[in-house]
């Protein structure tokens, strides 16, 4: 059984002993101290004053859900906290009901893309973005303490059920004037998805069909919580949806986690556009329209970078792993577009959040605007054609299992050491230990979510990639 605290929030395995996995006990500590934090934090603002919290709740369809926001909504009620329970939801779509639904704070109850047996509480402040990991560490302070308090009997908070927050994101994401639904619709796009049992099967083809995509072909679209394959969108996982978009004669592939806010896509051949490739091509279409900035992660794809500097006056900046650190400094450089190259897109104009919904609706209006240009050259414009456009990378995403006798930190710091002293490598730290050189770079670092050793290398083929991989993995 495990039990994870980190910047993605309280991540763990359901069932076993309190403190070992994420049991009842565990939910309502973690929760109430979450609470208690928030109630803190409202405390030293004069509007706050004299006002009774409200916290936006919403799951995806993992099996425990249910059980695990019931816990989630009767602690919050205990400590006199009003709650808008939005029901089966996303994380962009709860993140997104705390900023329409004047939340000062949201709990997403899902463990991403985590096998069915895991679950998670992923905490939210009043802008319905992830609390920073100062904020973070200041809850499991809580969790451990004995400031928690909970409320008289005549204070006990309301709950309010509202289950419609998805249209409304729908909207919002419709709203946008760099969604084109006409060129969409206009494209007659055959689309499959694969939303892997969970809320996707609910948010995803609803989208389509609002843009204007009239034959979806649906695929574990369910929202029944037993996941049809690894709930993680990455190739080894896909084998079923390359077979549905080949035998359909699709256009392309659609595939999200369970909790919809990573996005992966498939060529009309059944091969992978490249979860990497989901953001790239997007900022493409964004910055065409609206120049600036972008940011990604430091495991993520040198396209994005490559890509921006097509654009005059439009600078790429990397951050350390973990959308909230991705959002913080998209904010400090004024990013008009930015994510994550595991297919999370975060486009500033709807909210600060990886958000598949605002992905496939910009990514369709861009290949539904290039497949025009394309056919009034007499051309036809596939996904794979599309790809052929940008840089091409390919990344080698290696793991190495954490043992208790690793010392994980000294590992990192030998391996920083060994490179800074070698010529034409560039060396980063501010997250694990990343290497950058001439033709590509390996980046280490110790998994948010999961007890292992993540090792991402990137070049111009695979063999490279594996290579410059095998090299950094010999040092230790």
């Amino acid at each position: 059984m495990s039990l994870i605290k980190s910047i993605s929030g309280i991540r763990g395995t359901i069932g076993g002993a309190a403190g070992e996995g994420l049991t009842p006990l565990d939910v309502v500590k973690f929760t109430s101290a979450f609470a208690t934090f928030l109630k803190t934090k409202a405390t030293g603002n004069k509007e706050a004053i004299g006002k009774r919290l409200k916290i936006a709740v919403g799951r995806d369809a993992r099996l425990s859900g249910d059980m695990v926001d019931r816990l989630v909504t009767g602690t919050l009620l205990g400590m006199g906290v009003d709650v808008l329970e939005t029901g089966l939801s996303t994380t962009p779509t709860t993140e997104m009901t705390v900023i329409d639904g004047g939340c000062d704070g949201g709990i997403i109850i899902t463990a991403s893309h985590n096998p069915k047996h895991w679950n998670a509480l992923k905490l939210l402040n009043a802008r319905g973005e992830f609390i920073s990991d100062a904020e973070g560490k200041e809850v499991l302070r809580l969790a451990d303490s004995n400031e928690v308090s909970y409320a008289e009997v005549d204070d006990l908070g309301h709950l309010v059920v509202e289950e419609n927050w998805i249209d409304r994101h729908i909207e919002r994401v419709l709203a946008l004037p760099l969604v084109d639904t006409q060129a969409i619709a206009q494209a007659g796009l055959k689309v499959a998805v694969d939303a892997v049992n969970s809320t996707g099967g609910i948010a995803i083809p609803r989208l389509l069909r609002r843009l204007g995509v009239k034959d979806v072909v649906e695929l574990n679209c369910e929202a029944t919580g037993h996941f049809a394959h690894n709930p993680e969108p990455i190739p080894q996982n896909l084998g079923q949806i390359s077979t549905c978009v080949r035998d359909n004669g699709c256009d392309m592939g659609i595939v999200v986690d369970p909790d919809v806010d990573r996005l992966a896509l498939v060529c009309e051949t059944g091969e992978m556009f490249g979860e990497e490739y989901t953001l790239v091509s997007v900022a493409d279409y964004v910055l065409q329209h609206t120049p600036g900035n972008t940011v990604s992660n430091l495991s993520s794809s040198r396209a994005l970078r490559d890509v921006t500097e097509r654009y005059a006056g439009c600078h790429y900046a990397a951050a350390a792993v973990g959308e909230v650190n991705v959002t913080t400094l998209m904010r400090e450089t004024g990013a008009v577009i930015g994510g994550e190259g595991n297919g999370g897109v975060i486009y500033p104009a709807l909210h600060y959040g990886r958000d598949a919904l605002v992905g496939v609706a910009l990514f369709l209006t861009l290949l539904a605007k290039e497949r025009e240009k394309a056919k009034e050259k007499g051309e036809k414009l596939t996904m794979n054609g599309l790809k052929k456009r940008y840089p091409e990378y390919v990344i080698t995403k290696n793991r190495v299992d954490l043992t208790p006798d690793m010392d994980v930190d000294s590992i990192l710091a030998e391996v920083a050491a060994h490179y800074k002293g070698v010529s034409g490598c560039d060396v980063t730290t501010i997250d694990g230990v990343k290497i950058d050189f001439a033709d590509g770079w390996v980046h280490l670092r110790r998994s948010n979510t999961e007890p292992i050793i993540r090792i991402y290398s990137e070049a111009a083929t695979e063999d490279r990639a594996n290579e410059l991989a095998k090299e950094i993995s010999s040092k230790f």
